[in-house]
């Protein structure tokens, strides 16, 4: 998913931005937003493709540093993703 995005034929697939009127979808920069969002889903999908191969504890540590991430995904989303 995040290479159908990367390329631009996965825009209806992004949360929020497939329900947004045509005003607010001019307030967006359409580029930055697949950007950040094929990022985001690489790094999920590498991460629940390693959990099944750690121990527990390293599970919890990987769960536990997954949400800053998705924090710091959600700033960017909100305002580096923004027309000026």
């Amino acid at each position: 998913m995040s290479i159908v995005i990367a390329i631009g034929k996965g825009d209806g697939l992004i949360a929020g931005y497939n329900t947004a009127s045509k005003e607010e979808k001019a307030k967006v920069n359409i580029k930055r937003l697949r950007l950040l969002t094929s990022i985001f889903l690489l790094l999920v999908s590498a991460f629940v493709m390693v959990l099944p191969y750690t121990t527990q504890m390293q599970q919890n540590i990987m769960i536990a540093g997954f949400f800053p991430i998705l924090f710091i995904f959600l700033i960017l989303a909100k305002t580096w993703c923004k027309k000026k």
